[in-house]
């Protein structure tokens, strides 16, 4: 069993809204996933957040071996910049 942490896409159409979650790789895009651990809206407006991760359930689930998507391994990144303190 291989697991890729991925976006479920959610919304409406031409309205997107994205789940990342774990899932097994066999699994379909929008079918059973293992956990969810964040919210991403690419068209977030106004004070409504554009990415919510739980990163130390992304880093659980990278020390157990599951591979992230080029997408949400640069969500992750962006997640993990807006952690740390502004100089």
């Amino acid at each position: 069993m291989s697991l890729k942490i991925r976006l479920q896409r959610r919304g409406n159409k031409h309205r997107p809204v994205y789940k990342i979650v774990v899932a097994e790789s066999t699994s379909r895009r929008d079918g059973r996933f293992v956990e969810a651990i964040g919210n991403y809206d690419p068209n977030a407006r106004g004070s409504a957040p554009e990415l919510a991760l739980m990163l130390d359930r992304a880093d659980y689930w990278l020390g157990i071996g599951a591979q992230p998507t080029d997408t949400v391994k640069s969500l992750i990144r962006k997640a993990r910049l807006s952690l740390t303190p502004a100089r």
